[in-house]
Protein backbone atom coordinates (compact mmCIF):
# COMPACT_ATOMS: atom_id res chain seq x y z
CA UNK A 1 0.00 0.00 0.00
CA UNK A 2 1.15 3.79 -0.49
CA UNK A 3 0.25 6.84 -0.26
CA UNK A 4 0.68 9.70 -2.69
CA UNK A 5 4.18 11.30 -1.79
CA UNK A 6 5.34 15.08 -1.31
CA UNK A 7 3.93 17.39 -4.33
CA UNK A 8 6.38 18.81 -7.46
CA UNK A 9 4.95 21.19 -9.84
CA UNK A 10 5.65 19.72 -13.65
CA UNK A 11 6.30 20.87 -16.66
CA UNK A 12 2.63 21.51 -17.31
CA UNK A 13 2.49 23.92 -14.39
CA UNK A 14 0.44 22.28 -11.61
CA UNK A 15 1.37 20.35 -8.87
CA UNK A 16 1.19 16.29 -8.47
CA UNK A 17 1.64 14.12 -5.84
CA UNK A 18 2.67 10.99 -7.14
CA UNK A 19 2.23 7.51 -5.18
CA UNK A 20 2.81 4.77 -7.64
CA UNK A 21 6.00 4.92 -10.49
CA UNK A 22 9.47 4.05 -11.64
CA UNK A 23 10.57 5.93 -8.60
CA UNK A 24 8.27 4.94 -5.83
CA UNK A 25 7.87 1.36 -6.57
CA UNK A 26 9.48 0.31 -9.68
CA UNK A 27 7.17 0.40 -11.88
CA UNK A 28 7.87 -0.67 -15.43
CA UNK A 29 4.26 0.89 -17.49
CA UNK A 30 2.22 2.81 -15.44
CA UNK A 31 2.27 6.23 -12.85
CA UNK A 32 -0.03 7.34 -11.09
CA UNK A 33 -0.77 10.32 -9.05
CA UNK A 34 -3.02 13.06 -7.55
CA UNK A 35 -3.58 16.00 -9.39
CA UNK A 36 -4.70 19.96 -7.23
CA UNK A 37 -5.74 22.34 -9.97
CA UNK A 38 -5.76 25.61 -8.50
CA UNK A 39 -8.84 27.53 -8.20
CA UNK A 40 -8.81 29.43 -11.92
CA UNK A 41 -5.36 27.52 -12.64
CA UNK A 42 -4.86 25.98 -16.32
CA UNK A 43 -1.54 24.17 -17.47
CA UNK A 44 0.88 24.93 -19.98
CA UNK A 45 -0.55 23.33 -23.49
CA UNK A 46 1.03 19.73 -23.98
CA UNK A 47 0.94 16.27 -25.06
CA UNK A 48 2.22 12.87 -23.65
CA UNK A 49 4.23 11.47 -26.64
CA UNK A 50 3.68 7.95 -27.15
CA UNK A 51 1.83 7.26 -23.70
CA UNK A 52 -1.72 7.24 -22.58
CA UNK A 53 -4.16 9.05 -19.66
CA UNK A 54 -6.73 8.13 -17.86
CA UNK A 55 -8.01 10.60 -15.56
CA UNK A 56 -10.94 10.06 -12.76
CA UNK A 57 -11.88 13.22 -11.31
CA UNK A 58 -12.50 13.38 -7.41
CA UNK A 59 -13.62 16.76 -6.66
CA UNK A 60 -14.14 20.29 -8.37
CA UNK A 61 -15.18 21.63 -11.92
CA UNK A 62 -12.21 20.74 -15.00
CA UNK A 63 -12.35 21.98 -18.11
CA UNK A 64 -9.86 20.67 -21.51
CA UNK A 65 -9.20 21.87 -24.90
CA UNK A 66 -8.07 19.37 -26.78
CA UNK A 67 -7.23 18.29 -30.16
CA UNK A 68 -4.56 19.24 -33.01
CA UNK A 69 -5.51 22.83 -32.22
CA UNK A 70 -7.29 22.74 -29.28
CA UNK A 71 -9.90 23.02 -31.33
CA UNK A 72 -12.54 20.38 -29.03
CA UNK A 73 -13.73 21.14 -25.37
CA UNK A 74 -14.93 18.46 -22.46
CA UNK A 75 -16.26 19.65 -19.02
CA UNK A 76 -15.83 17.08 -16.10
CA UNK A 77 -16.44 16.92 -13.11
CA UNK A 78 -16.47 14.45 -9.62
CA UNK A 79 -17.32 11.13 -10.86
CA UNK A 80 -16.14 11.20 -14.52
CA UNK A 81 -13.27 9.39 -16.18
CA UNK A 82 -11.47 11.25 -19.21
CA UNK A 83 -9.12 9.32 -21.60
CA UNK A 84 -6.36 11.13 -23.72
CA UNK A 85 -4.71 9.11 -26.08
CA UNK A 86 -0.73 9.36 -26.98
CA UNK A 87 0.24 12.54 -28.25
CA UNK A 88 -3.07 14.73 -28.45
CA UNK A 89 -2.28 18.27 -27.54
CA UNK A 90 -4.57 18.83 -24.34
CA UNK A 91 -4.87 22.28 -21.91
CA UNK A 92 -7.02 21.37 -18.85
CA UNK A 93 -7.70 24.13 -16.56
CA UNK A 94 -10.17 24.56 -13.56
CA UNK A 95 -13.37 26.28 -13.95
CA UNK A 96 -13.95 27.50 -10.70
CA UNK A 97 -12.08 30.89 -9.70
CA UNK A 98 -12.96 29.41 -5.74
CA UNK A 99 -12.80 25.80 -5.45
CA UNK A 100 -9.95 23.46 -6.48
CA UNK A 101 -9.93 20.74 -8.82
CA UNK A 102 -8.75 17.63 -7.37
CA UNK A 103 -8.54 14.42 -9.80
CA UNK A 104 -6.63 11.09 -9.85
CA UNK A 105 -4.20 10.48 -12.99
CA UNK A 106 -2.87 7.32 -14.66
CA UNK A 107 -1.05 7.54 -17.66
CA UNK A 108 1.45 4.44 -19.25
CA UNK A 109 4.45 6.57 -18.47
CA UNK A 110 6.27 5.58 -15.27
CA UNK A 111 8.50 7.89 -15.23
CA UNK A 112 5.55 10.53 -15.79
CA UNK A 113 7.50 13.88 -17.06
CA UNK A 114 10.17 12.23 -19.49
CA UNK A 115 6.80 11.90 -22.02
CA UNK A 116 5.70 15.45 -21.33
CA UNK A 117 6.24 17.26 -24.56
CA UNK A 118 5.21 21.30 -24.03
CA UNK A 119 3.69 23.26 -27.02
CA UNK A 120 3.97 26.61 -26.54
CA UNK A 121 2.58 27.67 -30.23
CA UNK A 122 -0.79 26.40 -28.97
CA UNK A 123 -0.98 28.27 -25.41
CA UNK A 124 -2.68 31.77 -26.48
CA UNK A 125 -5.23 29.92 -28.79
CA UNK A 126 -7.34 30.09 -25.50
CA UNK A 127 -5.53 32.86 -23.25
Amino acid sequence: MLRAGAPFVGKQGFSYAPAVSAETVGAAAIHMQLLTIPPGGRAKAHKHEAHETAIYVLSGEGGMYYGERLEHHLVSGPGDFVYIPANVPHLPYNRSQTEPCLAVISRTDPNEQESVVLLPELDAIHA
